[in-house]
């Protein structure tokens, strides 16, 4: 299922699924919340998540890098 939400997913989307009420709203956090998957909740409402590439993942890690030095 996360597969085949869009790169920036709402609860909507999630409903897409065939997930309803306030399921969706569990899913995104989920989704947010669990180490195995690369997103995090960048808006509240409507309550929105977005998958780290593995681009913008390189770009922070970097940038916390040189933070540390």
């Amino acid at each position: 299922m996360y597969e085949r939400l869009p790169a920036e997913f709402t609860a909507d989307d999630v409903g897409r699924t065939g997930i309803t009420g306030s399921r969706r709203h569990m899913m995104v956090r989920h989704f947010a919340e669990h180490p195995a998957f690369e997103c995090s909740i960048t808006r509240r409402n409507p309550l929105t998540a977005r998958k780290v590439t593995s681009e913008a993942k390189e770009a922070n890690d970097a940038s916390s890098e040189a933070a540390a030095d």
